[in-house]
């Protein structure tokens, strides 16, 4: 079994940053392909950004391009994401997912593993 641990959440004033983490352990995910998802209160959750195993692959949604920067350690069991220039609509829950399959265009929405959650909070 694998647990994901999201960390870094927080409020922050628009223009802001933060650096959201997420800690893999029990069963090694260094072949997975890890990444974000969030969800906003009354909306679907949204896939924001991944990355593969090797770290040579990180697809984003386009609403986080150019503002957020997704990376993993040299371990492979712990990924980041790094958010600047935060806007009030990124507020929302952030979740951190694991998966073993090829990563595409984004990580799927039935990933493998998945944390809990860490609230992201921007106001205006």
């Amino acid at each position: 079994q694998v647990q994901l641990v999201e960390s870094g959440g927080g409020l922050v004033q628009a223009g802001g940053s933060l650096r959201l983490s997420c800690a893999a352990s029990g069963r090694s995910i260094r072949n997975y392909a890890m990444g974000w998802f969030r969800q906003a209160p009354g909306k679907e959750r949204e896939f924001v950004a991944a990355i593969t195993w090797d770290g040579n692959y990180t697809p984003y949604a386009d609403a986080v391009k150019g503002r957020f920067t997704i990376s993993r350690d040299y371990a492979k069991t712990t990924v980041y994401l790094q958010m600047n220039n935060l806007e009030p609509e990124d507020t929302a829950l952030y979740y951190c997912a694991a998966d073993s399959r090829p990563l595409g265009q984004r990580l799927p929405g039935n990933s493998d593993y998945w944390g809990q959650g860490t609230q992201v909070t921007v106001s205006s």
